[in-house]
């Protein structure tokens, strides 16, 4: 059960690049959310599997040396969520839909994608912090990075418009 959910039902074992792969799929689970219960859900969503994921992978780490195994990509959906909470707030902001909010999405993928990879100032502090910890806060780091990004470019892109 916990291989399935760290690895978000095998999407993990994809290659090549398995985190991109979690990423993507992260994308239809958050307009699911959102379209069942809005931005409070998709909010409150992400706590929930921040903290199913978190459990799972410290049970998966547990007798491996590699201290943030490819396969595990749950914490990349919840980063990945995290960079979309200015979509799923503007959508149900300004009613919506959200897919129509599609350069936010495309711009959160790609800042989640870049703060994840490169790792800079804190998401690399936070990848060395080691165990389950580590696996998830990194991405957690890098999803509220990304998340500045794309609100900060959906206001400015807003501002030049009004």
């Amino acid at each position: 059960m916990t291989a399935l959910i760290a690895t978000l039902c095998g999407i993990g074992h994809l290659r090549p690049a398995p985190g991109t792969w979690g990423s993507l799929a992260a994308l239809p689970l958050a307009w699911l959310l959102h379209e069942v219960g809005g931005f409070w859900l998709f909010f409150l969503g992400s706590f929930a599997v921040a903290a199913l994921g978190w459990w799972a992978t410290k049970i998966e780490l547990k007798g491996q040396t590699d201290h943030d195994p490819a396969e595990i990509v749950i914490d990349e959906v919840i980063g990945q969520w995290i960079a979309l909470w200015p979509v799923s707030f503007g959508a149900a902001f300004t009613d919506t839909e959200f897919l129509q909010l599609w350069p936010g999405i495309l711009t959160a993928f790609l800042a989640f994608r870049l703060f994840d990879i490169a790792k800079p100032g804190p998401v690399g502090w936070a990848d060395r912090v080691g165990g389950a910890t580590g696996v998830m806060l990194d991405d957690v780091i890098a999803g509220l990075l990304a998340a500045v990004v794309v609100a900060i470019l959906a206001l400015g892109v807003h501002l030049v418009v009004l």
